[in-house]
């Protein structure tokens, strides 16, 4: 991912805030049959502050990937969207997309079983708390012999990137009333391109830039 000093993520804070609210990521490793991508969720590692992240893969990925022998590529994508040029006012302007990415690069570590489970539970109980009747990972009608026959189809990991990219562009080389112009078109109902993630996205780091100017 290309940088550029305008939208560049640095803030440690920031950067496990984007991990944490977009779990779903792509894995890329670079293998002896060419590049291989694939998709799993991931959780930041709760005994680690730094952007450690555990997850697993389900068999056989962890041999496609050579999961643990060389570096992989997880890339986090944020909130995205289209920008109209139609928003920008009545100069020439063309379309863009803003975005938050989150490129985080290393060796992974292969997790014990034990370790596994662990990681397996939090990732059911971060997505299942907020239904209704929440059903755990150990809880019936899963018994203990169905819960451990899941973990052996699967290969836990934790890394701790050694490179980490990250990138905010959100529409920061625009002027203020440009700026709540956009919010408001991604905010407004009906909209083909509305979406409220976006423009709260744009609003927290526009305020934050305002209230460093000022």
């Amino acid at each position: 991912m290309r940088q550029n000093p305008s939208f560049t993520m640095t803030d440690a804070a920031e950067l496990r805030r984007v991990i944490d609210e977009n779990p779903w990521v792509t894995i890329v490793s670079d293998t002896e049959a060419g590049l291989v991508a694939s998709h799993y969720a991931v959780l930041l590692d709760p005994t680690r502050e730094d952007l450690t992240i555990v997850g697993h893969v389900g068999r056989p990925d962890d041999l496609i990937h050579g999961l643990g022998e060389a570096e992989i590529l997880v890339v986090v994508q944020g909130p995205h969207g289209y920008i109209s040029p139609g928003w920008y006012g009545d100069g020439p302007a063309v379309p863009t997309w803003n975005f938050v990415s989150v490129h985080l690069r290393g060796v992974p570590e292969i997790l014990s079983a034990e370790e596994n489970l662990a990681v397996l539970d939090r990732l059911v109980d971060r997505f299942e708390r907020s239904m209704p009747q929440p059903r755990r990972m150990w809880e019936a009608p899963n018994d203990d012999e169905f819960v451990r026959r899941l973990e052996k189809g699967t290969v836990g990991f934790r890394l701790t990137p050694t490179h980490v990219t990250a990138k905010r562009k959100l529409s920061q080389n625009r002027p203020d009333e440009v700026v709540d112009t956009i919010i408001d078109r991604l905010d407004a109902d009906g909209s083909p391109y509305a979406d409220p993630r976006l423009a709260d996205e744009m609003r927290r780091t526009h305020d934050a830039i305002r209230a460093a100017r000022s």
